[in-house]
C-alpha cells in the first residue's frame, strides 16, 4: 500500500495525523483554560469525560493517532539516515532559511512524548484509569487528602502547586511549540493546501497557532502555581 511503502505516502499520514492532534490540542487547552474560571465547570467537564464509553472510545482513537504519528516518524526518520549513508552524521551548517526545529523535529518530538509520559501518569491513570477499574478515591502523596477520579479541578491544583512539575511541563510546552512552528506548516504543506502564495502564510499561521497553544497552557499552569503560594495546595 502506498500509504506505507511511498516516502509521500508515510508523510501525508503524518500530517493528517498531526492536524488532528493539533485538534485535540485546541480542546484540550479549551478545557484546562476552564479551570480558571471555574472548578466546577471543569469537574463537570471531567464527568462528561471519564469513564463513559464515547470518552474511553476517543481515548483509544487518539492514542492510536499519537502512535501511528511517531511510528511514521521514526520510520521516516530511519529512511533519510539510511539515504545519507556515511554522511548522516556529517557536521554540516544549517541553510539559510531551514530553521533548527525542522532539522530536529523526531528528538523534538521524542521529548514531547517523554513528557506526555509524565502527564499521563499524574492524570489519565489516576482519573479516566481508576474510574474505569473501579476507584472511587485515589491516594496522593505527601498525606494529602485522597481525590475523586472526577475531581479535575483538584489534580491540577495539587500537581500545578509543585515546581519541580511547573519547570517540567514548561519545559513540555516549549518543545511542543518548537515541534508546532515547523509541523502546522509543513503538513498543510504535504496535504497540497499550500503553494508559492500561501507557504509563507501558513509559517506564519503555524507560528500563531503554535504560540497561542504555548502560552494558554503555560497560563493555566503557573495560574494554578501561583494561586497555591498564597495558601492552596503545597
Amino acid at each position: 500500500m502506498w500509504l506505507i511503502n511511498s516516502s509521500i505516502g508515510r508523510k501525508l499520514v503524518m500530517s493528517i495525523s498531526g492536524c488532528v492532534l493539533v485538534l485535540f490540542l485546541l480542546f484540550h487547552l479549551s478545557m484546562n483554560v476552564a479551570a480558571v474560571f471555574s472548578a466546577d465547570a471543569y469537574n463537570t467537564i471531567c464527568a462528561l469525560l471519564g469513564a463513559n464509553w464515547y470518552a474511553v472510545a476517543g481515548t483509544v482513537v487518539i492514542a492510536g493517532i499519537i502512535s501511528i504519528h511517531f511510528i511514521y516518524a521514526l520510520i521516516l526518520t530511519l529512511a533519510n539516515r539510511k539515504a545519507r549513508g556515511n554522511n548522516a552524521y556529517a557536521v554540516k551548517t544549517r541553510p539559510k532559511g531551514v530553521s533548527w526545529a525542522s532539522q530536529n523535529m523526531f528528538i523534538i518530538g521524542l521529548v514531547v512524548v517523554g513528557f506526555m509520559l509524565l502527564h499521563f501518569s499524574q492524570f489519565w491513570y489516576k482519573m479516566m484509569f481508576a474510574e474505569l477499574i473501579g476507584h472511587h478515591e485515589v491516594e496522593l502523596c505527601g498525606g494529602t487528602t485522597p481525590l475523586s477520579p472526577q475531581d479535575g479541578a483538584g489534580f491540577v491544583a495539587y500537581y500545578f502547586s509543585h515546581l519541580w512539575v511547573v519547570i517540567a511541563y514548561l519545559v513540555w510546552y516549549v518543545a511542543l511549540w518548537l515541534h508546532l512552528t515547523h509541523g502546522i506548516w509543513s503538513a498543510l504543506q504535504t496535504t497540497g493546501l499550500s503553494n508559492g502564495v500561501w507557504l509563507n502564510r501558513w509559517k506564519a499561521v503555524g507560528d500563531i497557532l503554535a504560540t497561542l497553544i504555548f502560552l494558554g497552557f503555560a497560563f493555566v499552569t503557573l495560574f494554578f502555581y501561583v494561586q497555591s503560594l498564597g495558601g492552596g495546595c503545597c
